[in-house]
């Protein structure tokens, strides 16, 4: 029998994202992968914020981009790690697939955005009370209080959003409640964490002299429909080069060359920083 604090065990993973709708590994990788994810997102967000929509603006100062699996040292690492994939075959199945690959950077000033879901609650949830998609955030640096820790109000994947802007963006009139049911995350490198993209969050204010980079992993299950968002792609050798088990877990491209991804999940709410 598992110890009831298994963080591999599928009733603690069910219960944990059905319930507060976010769950975590601690030191699921040591801090030298994670310094390495630092470094990659550094030139990647430098890259990115040379090229014409390369780097997706979420008010002030805060940027998200999407980018090429290959790019990133450790991408494998993350996407075979033992507790990625109970936790995607617990609450997806078997048949759930990598929609999804990027980072946020709250720079130094960036600003409260407003509470929000990353997209309108699907019918799956609506109506058959199911999750059918999952979001892991990695961060590539130890957060501290003054750094804008992202922001949970647990339990609110449930809340259904008819009254929302664009589906995402709960009234004012409900940022209170969302505020008192706050918990703020402050993780370490190598910490991962799992939760679903509906539960209302948003990151805090940055009064630091330092950036926040987080990697996010977006996984669809068989229902969902978000790849239509995003544009994984690989180039054949490094779609060749991965385990075998992985691959049909990627809703994928595979081109020659890679292309410049045009980011079409721009989520406008917070792009023209409504705080």
């Amino acid at each position: 029998m598992r110890p009831a604090d298994d963080p591999f065990d599928p009733a603690a993973i069910l219960g944990g994202l059905y319930g507060d709708g976010i769950i975590g590994l601690k030191g699921a990788f040591d801090p030298g992968w994670a310094n390495r994810l630092r470094e990659d997102i550094e030139l990647l967000f430098a890259e990115a914020l040379q090229r014409e929509g390369g780097a997706v603006p979420r008010g002030p100062n805060r940027y998200y981009v999407e980018i090429h699996p290959e790019r990133l040292r450790g991408f494998t690492e993350l996407a075979t790690h033992p507790w990625v994939v109970a936790v995607c075959e617990a609450v997806l199945g078997p048949a759930w697939r990598i929609v999804e690959l990027g980072f946020d950077v709250p720079g130094p000033g960036a600003m409260d955005p407003p509470w929000h879901r990353d997209f309108p609650m699907p019918a799956e949830t609506r109506i058959g009370r199911r999750l059918d998609s999952l979001a892991f955030n990695v961060t590539a640096v130890d957060v501290s209080e003054d750094m804008g820790p992202f922001e949970i109000a647990p339990g609110t994947q449930w809340d259904p959003g008819d009254d929302f802007e664009d589906g995402m963006f709960p009234p004012e009139a409900r940022w209170a409640r969302y505020a008192a049911r706050a918990v703020r995350k402050a993780p370490r490198r190598g910490d991962i964490s799992a939760r679903s993209a509906l539960t209302i969050h948003r990151g805090t204010a940055n009064r630091s002299a330092h950036a926040r980079p987080v990697l996010v992993l977006g996984v669809d299950g068989p229902t969902a429909r978000n790849a239509e968002r995003h544009d994984l792609q690989f180039t054949p050798a490094a779609f060749d080069a991965l385990p075998a088990a992985l691959r049909p877990h990627l809703a994928c491209r595979v081109v020659q060359t890679l292309e410049p991804i045009v980011q079409l999940h721009q989520i406008e709410g917070l792009r023209m920083g409504r705080m």
